[in-house]
C-alpha cells in the first residue's frame, strides 16, 4: 500500500512565511544575513576553542559541538528556504522533504541533549568542584556526545519512517518554511494517530527528560550559591551560569509553544515561533556565550588578532613580491 500511494506524490510546495511578491526579496535579504551571521559566529567559536589552550574544558568542548549542531541545523532549513524566496515554484521533492525532516530533528535533539551536558558540567563544577576533573574527564564528556549522536539519529529516524507510511493525496502544499512533522502531518489523508501519540510520548519524553535535568541542575546550583557567604562569590558563581540559562529559556521557551500543543491547533503563529528556535537561536548562541563568558571573550580575541596578524603578513608579503627587492 505505501509504495504506491508514494506514486501519487513526487513533491511538496513549501508555502513560507509569506505568499506576497513584493515580500519575497526583503525576506531573502534578511534570512542570508542571519545566515551569514550563524555560520561566521559560531564558527568564531569553534576555532577560538580548538586554538586556545584556556578553553580546553568540557564546558567549552560541549559549546564547539553545540556550535557545530547549530552550524547544521541552520544549513538544513536556510539554503532552501532562500532559494524558495527567488523562484516561483517553492517545491521540494518527496524524498528531499524526509531528508530534511531527518537532519532538522537530528541536531534539534542534539541541541537538546548538548544544552543538558552542558548543565550537569555547571552543577558538578559548582556543587562538586573537587570532584569535577574526575566526573567531566575526556572520556564522560566523549561518551555524553556520542549519546546525544545516536539517541537523536534513532528519534529521527522513527518519526521520518512513521511519516513515510502515511498516505498524502489531497494536497501537497506545506504551510510552512520547511519539511516540519506537524504541518507535513496535517497533509496527510489517513490516519496520523499513531504518529500523534509517538510524538506526544517518545517525542514529549525525548525533549523532557534533558529540560528536566537541565531544571534539577540549576535547582541544585540555586541552592549551592545561595549558600556562599559572599557576595562576589555569590556573583561570579552565577555568571558563569547565566549564558547557558539565557540560551536555554530562548530554545525552550519558543519548542514549547510550538510542539506541547495539539495537532489541530497548529497555525500561522508557530511558523513564526519556530523561527525562533530554528534561525535566531543559532544566530544569538555566539553573542550570548562570548559576550556574557570572559573566558570565551578573551579567546576570539586573541583568535581575532591572530587572524589580523596573519592577514598583515600575507598583505606585506604580496607588497614585498609586487615592489620586488
Amino acid at each position: 500500500m505505501g509504495m504506491s500511494n508514494l506514486t501519487r506524490l513526487s513533491e511538496f510546495i513549501l508555502l513560507g512565511l509569506s505568499s506576497r511578491p513584493e515580500d519575497q526579496k526583503p525576506l531573502f535579504a534578511l534570512f542570508l544575513i542571519i545566515y551569514l551571521i550563524t555560520l561566521m559566529g559560531n564558527l568564531l567559536i569553534i576555532l577560538a576553542i580548538r586554538s586556545d589552550p584556556q578553553l580546553q574544558k568540557p564546558m567549552y568542548f560541549f559549546l564547539s559541538i553545540l556550535s557545530f549542531a547549530d552550524i547544521c541545523y541552520t544549513t538544513v532549513i536556510v539554503p532552501k528556504m532562500l532559494v524558495n524566496f527567488l523562484s516561483e515554484k517553492k517545491t521540494i521533492s518527496y524524498a528531499g522533504c524526509l531528508a530534511q525532516m531527518y537532519f532538522f530533528l537530528v541536531f534539534g535533539n542534539i541541541d537538546n541533549y548538548l544544552l543538558a551536558a552542558m548543565a550537569i558540567d555547571r552543577y558538578v563544577a559548582i556543587c562538586n568542584p573537587l570532584h569535577y576533573v574526575t566526573v567531566m574527564n575526556h572520556r564522560h564528556c566523549i561518551l555524553l556526545t556520542a549519546f546525544s549522536n545516536i539517541f537523536s539519529s534513532l528519534h529521527s529516524l522513527l518519526h521520518v519512517l512513521l511519516v513515510n507510511r502515511l498516505t498524502f493525496c489531497v494536497s501537497n502544499v506545506i504551510h510552512h518554511f520547511f519539511c516540519d512533522v506537524y504541518p507535513v502531518l496535517k497533509l496527510s489523508c489517513s490516519s496520523t494517530f499513531v504518529n500523534e501519540v509517538v510524538a506526544m510520548t517518545e517525542g514529549l519524553a525525548s525533549v523532557m527528560a534533558p529540560f528536566v535535568c537541565i531544571i534539577i541542575s540549576y535547582l541544585r546550583i540555586l541552592i549551592a550559591i545561595l549558600k556562599i557567604p559572599s557576595a562576589s562569590g555569590k556573583h561570579k558563581a552565577f555568571s558563569t551560569c547565566s549564558s547557558h540559562l539565557t540560551v536555554v529559556t530562548l530554545y525552550y521557551g519558543s519548542i514549547s509553544y510550538v510542539y506541547f500543543q495539539p495537532l489541530s491547533s497548529y497555525t500561522v503563529k508557530n511558523r513564526i515561533a519556530t523561527i525562533n528556535y530554528t534561525v535566531l537561536t543559532s544566530m544569538l548562541n555566539p553573542f550570548i556565550y562570548s559576550l556574557r563568558n570572559k573566558d570565551m571573550k578573551q579567546g576570539l580575541e586573541k583568535l581575532i588578532n591572530r587572524i589580523k596578524s596573519q592577514i598583515n603578513r600575507f598583505s606585506s608579503r604580496k607588497t614585498n613580491t609586487i615592489h620586488g627587492p
